[in-house]
């Protein structure tokens, strides 16, 4: 009896310590499942901001295909498409983040911004149409504002670019997109002011600062603007400048403008010296 006593007790303990390993076990396999995600996430990070575009898509791709059910590997496969420039895959990307039942109202945002990639104005528009009012972000306005710009509603489009510029730390890109709106509405000094704004809140944004030559121009004042410019940048606004210049007419400072940028362009600048020949063809003939 003393003896299968024993052995009970013995039986017992070695299942308590049996129940501990695998205990210990499992919170091992936990703690490196968490890892794993950890690392994970920090990888799916890089490819989304820093990678190459076409290898961000091919590693979201294979991701996605392992474990179809994960809308955040269908997020990095639409948004790495986007950054790729690959608008029609894009569109059927986010369209299918948007039918995933976990889904949500910014995802419906960038379904409408791959919309408007794509050229479909309609479709961003039903897809903005979707997205509760009391979802106020950024993105949401700025797209807004471009549909509406389409729509030619301008003051539709002045309040929501108004609005996102209000809700961002970094507006240079969207007052450029309003400057632009603006300009094509021939309303050149508004759009002066605004293209003025963007180079003020990015420097490095040559866009905006060949916008407001387009601008001035149009006004027909010749002169550059006052903003940061490299030798090659300022060749190059000087050629938008005479291009401008011949759009209202002035052949004469055009010339001039066109001889200034191939004298002041560091390596031959082909473009120039060909609009200068056209010209100056042009007017022998």
């Amino acid at each position: 009896m003393r003896q299968t006593l024993v052995i009970a007790t013995a039986f017992a303990a070695a299942l308590v310590v049996s129940g501990c390993q695998k205990s210990g076990d499992a919170e091992v396999a936990r703690a490196l499942r968490d890892v794993n995600v950890v690392d994970e996430t920090n990888l799916n990070d890089v490819m989304l901001s820093v990678a190459d575009p076409d290898e961000a898509v091919s590693y979201f791709a294979r991701a996605s295909a392992n474990d179809p059910s994960r809308i955040d590997l269908m997020r990095g496969l639409a948004a790495s498409l986007t950054r790729a420039s690959r608008a029609t895959e894009a569109l059927v990307a986010w369209k299918d983040v948007v039918a995933h039942p976990e889904a949500t109202n910014d995802d419906r945002v960038d379904l409408a911004g791959a919309y408007i990639r794509a050229n479909d104005w309609e479709n961003a528009q039903a897809t903005l149409n979707s997205v509760p009012p009391t979802h106020e972000t950024f993105e949401r306005y700025r797209l807004e504002a471009m549909v509406a710009d389409s729509n030619s509603d301008w003051k539709r489009a002045d309040t929501f670019y108004e609005t996102a510029v209000g809700l961002t730390t970094k507006p240079a890109g969207v007052l450029n997109n309003w400057g632009f709106s603006k300009l094509t509405r021939g309303a050149y000094v508004e759009a002066e002011r605004l293209f003025g704004d963007a180079v003020r809140q990015d420097s490095s944004l040559f866009t905006a600062k060949n916008n407001l030559v387009l601008a001035r121009g149009a006004q027909r004042n010749y002169d550059l603007p006052v903003v940061p410019m490299s030798q090659t940048e300022r060749a190059q606004l000087l050629h938008t400048l005479a291009l401008t210049a011949v759009k209202q007419g002035d052949v004469t400072t055009a010339k001039g403008l066109l001889r200034e940028a191939i004298d002041t362009h560091p390596q031959h600048f082909e473009a120039a010296a060909r609009s200068l020949r056209a010209l100056e063809d042009n007017v022998s003939n």
